[in-house]
């Protein structure tokens, strides 16, 4: 009998990389409508945010600037990309804060999106479907995120934002609602049809594809569609996006430093972090640097948490916008990297180790 394309393990896959928006979902529709529909309270900001969304992003350093082969074979890469964003950040926010900021969300948007794909594709990795079967799947995915995301421009109204108030466009065009929704109908049904069709001729269902996309349509379209609250939107986004990478990225480390225990036993202290036993440290770390950006953002530019962030009460609250120029950007700098590097790190064909080439079930 076929297996089916796990990354790591029916069970890990299930609970970090598919359960999440769909568990998600269930909380959320269980929850009182006016909770639903209001904001993120701070504790559920600390959740969320700081050790969720925050910290994910600082995770992609295991697969980059903390692995000691990865940064001696793209050390160029891996060093002058910061110092570009930075430069960027600096000319797009001197043209307007609202710029950078709306610039950032739309590469975060980008970011998202191809993840959903990325995973759409590691699921599909042992299918035999001819083209046309690949070519719906694609269709099907950025379906399920980018029907979403113009439907919200279509809907000034919505309670929520990407990062700050009015960092989208928005378009007065509600008569092209009803279209796009019967197209993202109709992509929605040929999608299930073909996957019917397949599974009884190949007699095999890709469980993990299929319950990914079915998690991307229901958590896109119920968190920004459906609902029209803050802490929908932010529950359903981050967990269903900083989880499954989080895992993801746990996972390759995992599978890679295995082999490698068997061809250099000696030269793993790296690969130590990615042991059941120091997944508290491979999560702290995280937390801290999660934490101490944060705290910044807060101490220099927000002030929203200074119950939370005290330590950093000492900072100065910047209000100049020249100063504010330099500090936003620079504050953004691993946010941004982390969008624009995880282009790469993943795509690396020289890389002997990735999850095409591991398997530990």
């Amino acid at each position: 009998m076929k297996k089916q394309a796990w990354i790591y393990s029916a069970v890990a896959d299930g609970l970090f990389v598919l359960a999440p928006p769909l568990l998600t979902l269930l909380v959320i529709t269980l929850l009182p409508h006016h909770i639903i529909s209001g904001d993120v309270s701070p504790m559920m900001w600390v959740f969320l945010v700081l050790a969720i969304d925050v910290a994910h992003v600082y995770s992609s350093i295991y697969r980059t600037y903390f692995d000691p082969e990865a940064l001696q074979k793209h050390k160029a890469l891996l060093i002058n990309i910061p110092f570009i964003v930075y430069i960027l950040g600096v000319l797009l926010y001197s043209l307007g804060p609202m710029v950078f900021w709306r610039m950032l969300a739309y590469v975060a948007v980008f970011h998202f999106i191809r993840q959903q794909y990325g995973f759409m594709r590691i699921y599909s990795r042992k299918e035999v479907y001819n083209k046309l079967s690949r070519t719906i799947d694609s269709i099907a995915i950025y379906s399920a995120t980018l029907y979403p995301i113009l439907y919200w421009h279509l809907h000034p109204e919505k309670d929520f934002d990407w990062f700050v108030d009015g960092d989208f466009l928005y378009f007065d065009a509600p008569w092209l609602v009803n279209y796009l929704t019967a197209i993202y109908l109709l992509i929605l049904a040929t999608y299930i049809g073909k996957e019917i069709y397949f599974s009884i001729k190949n007699k095999l269902f890709n469980l993990p594809k299929n319950a990914l996309i079915a998690g991307t349509y229901l958590s896109w379209y119920f968190g920004i569609v459906y609902y029209n609250g803050d802490l929908a939107f932010t529950a359903l986004n981050v967990l269903s996006h900083g989880i499954p990478y989080m895992a993801l990225v746990w996972f390759y480390g995992r599978k890679k430093y295995a082999v490698k225990e068997t061809i250099q036993p000696k030269k793993i202290s790296f690969g130590k972090l990615f042991s059941l036993a120091a997944l508290p440290v491979f999560i702290g770390i995280l937390l801290l640097l999660a934490f101490v950006e944060e705290g910044l953002w807060d101490g220099l530019v927000w002030a929203e948490h200074k119950t939370l962030f005290s330590f950093f009460s000492f900072l100065p609250h910047i209000e100049n916008n020249r100063l504010l120029n330099f500090i936003v950007p620079l504050l953004a700098v691993p946010q941004f990297t982390h969008y624009v590097i995880d282009g790469f790190i993943w795509k690396i064909k020289t890389d002997n180790y990735n999850w095409k080439n591991v398997t530990l079930e």
